[in-house]
């Protein structure tokens, strides 16, 4: 048998139904999903999201981040207790508004998903807009890192500075830590313990958190610390 046989024979020649259900196409209609890494468009960004919403997608400085799945003790348990916090915070305080884990779009180039926003509504700085989106850059933005060497502490702290946001918290699980950080003058400022080792927001009287009774879990102690801080607070920042 010739060599020229055996080739033909030894070619499989894969059917068009086939190659197109191998590169994941519905009659060539469909975007592919979001893969980390992908450098694309804000607009290109959110029609690929909007066609795979399984996914929870991250748009930083024009790259794709696709998240990992979400821990309890390193993420659940920290968010839920964050979220309370925040809660009690809008209930008491006239004027503000809280987002959970919501979009928010930021600019040509990000398109991020905060754990959890705080903004004063009357400031013109944050909005939903016609898509149900939050945009601008609210007050406060707080994220849940897992160590310190996440895009949170690095790639994102300089996105949001440069957007605008004012005060940054972010909560560092493996190594414990409480990060805030203060632009509200256009400088550099990280929120230090005061002598009974809370941290107060520079923003938002009120806004007072006890590390050691966050990464202990004390969400009773979490908010008996906010109501006293709310007893001596007249609103929030203008």
């Amino acid at each position: 048998m010739s060599v020229a046989v055996l080739e033909r024979e030894n070619t499989r020649v894969i059917p068009n139904t086939a190659m197109a259900s191998a590169v994941g196409s519905n009659g060539g209609g469909d975007r592919p999903p979001l893969h980390s890494g992908d450098r694309l468009t804000r607009l290109e960004f959110e029609r690929r999201y909007e066609e795979h919403p399984d996914l929870k997608a991250e748009l930083l400085e024009g790259v794709v981040l696709v998240s990992s799945p979400v821990r309890a003790r390193v993420h659940g348990l920290p968010h839920s207790a964050i979220m309370a916090w925040l809660g009690a915070y809008w209930a008491a305080t006239p004027g503000v508004m809280v987002n959970d884990n919501t979009t928010l779009r930021l600019d040509r180039e990000n398109v991020l998903q905060p754990d959890a926003c705080l903004w004063i509504e009357s400031s013109g700085r944050a909005w939903i807009d016609r898509d149900d989106y939050l945009a601008g850059a609210p007050e406060l933005v707080v994220e849940i890192a897992a160590s310190s060497v996440a895009h949170d502490l690095h790639d994102k702290l300089r996105v949001y500075r440069r957007n605008g946001v004012q005060e940054y918290l972010v909560l560092v699980a493996y190594e414990r830590q409480v990060r805030w950080f203060n632009w509200q003058t256009g400088e550099d400022r990280e929120i230090m313990p005061d002598a009974d080792g809370a941290l107060r927001s520079l923003l938002f009287p009120g806004l007072w958190l006890d590390p050691v009774r966050f990464w202990e879990g004390d969400v009773a102690g979490l908010l008996a610390l906010l109501q006293q801080g709310l007893a001596e607070a007249g609103g929030p920042g203008r």
